[in-house]
C-alpha cells in the first residue's frame, strides 16, 4: 500500500508535522504552495479571511494524481477555524475516489476539530473515506517539542498500521 501525505504551510510547523510523520509512517510527501503571498501581518490578515470565506486560491500543484496512491493524508493549518485556501484549493482539484483519507490539523490554540471536519465534509463527496484525523497544537512549542509530539501521536494513534 501506497501512501502520500499532500500539506501547506506558511509558518513552516505544519512542515515539520507532516515531514516527520512522512518518517515515521514511511510515506511520500507533496508540499502545496500558494501562489499568493501569504507572508507579512497585512497579508496574514488577508490570508485569514481567504480562510474564512473560503476563497480559492492559485496552487503550486494545481492537482494532483492520487491514482498511485491507496492512503492520503492531508494536512492543514487553522486559519479563522477553518483550512488553509491552498488546501480547500487542493482538495477540491484532486479525485479522491476510493481513497483511505487520515486528515490532520496543526493549531496555535484551538480550532483544529473545525478544520479537520471541513477538508472531511469536502473531501467524501469526492469519493474519499476519513479514516483517522489528529490535531497537532504548535503554539508556543520548540521544534524539538513538536517532533516529539508528533511520534507520540504517531505511536498513540498507531498510524503506521493504515499504510500496511
Amino acid at each position: 500500500m501506497k501512501t502520500i501525505i499532500l500539506f501547506y504551510s506558511r509558518s513552516r510547523k505544519t512542515a515539520l508535522v507532516a515531514r516527520t510523520l512522512a518518517d515515521e509512517v514511511n510515506a511520500d510527501i507533496l508540499e502545496v504552495t500558494d501562489l499568493n503571498n501569504r507572508n507579512g501581518p497585512l497579508n496574514y490578515l488577508k490570508a485569514s479571511m481567504d480562510a474564512f470565506r473560503e476563497n480559492k486560491t492559485l496552487i503550486n500543484p494545481a492537482t494532483v494524481d492520487l491514482a498511485d496512491y491507496d492512503l492520503v493524508y492531508v494536512g492543514s493549518p487553522t486559519w479563522a477555524s477553518k483550512p488553509a485556501p491552498a488546501i480547500i484549493t487542493l482538495i477540491d482539484a484532486c479525485n479522491f475516489q476510493g481513497k483511505d483519507v487520515i486528515l490532520f490539523a496543526t493549531m496555535g490554540s484551538s480550532g483544529g476539530q473545525n478544520v479537520i471536519e471541513r477538508m472531511r465534509e469536502k473531501i467524501e463527496p469526492r469519493g474519499g473515506r476519513m479514516i483517522k484525523s489528529f490535531q497537532v497544537k504548535t503554539g508556543g512549542k520548540k521544534e524539538i517539542e513538536l517532533l516529539e509530539n508528533v511520534k507520540k501521536i504517531v505511536k498513540e494513534e498507531d498510524l503506521p498500521i493504515y499504510g500496511i
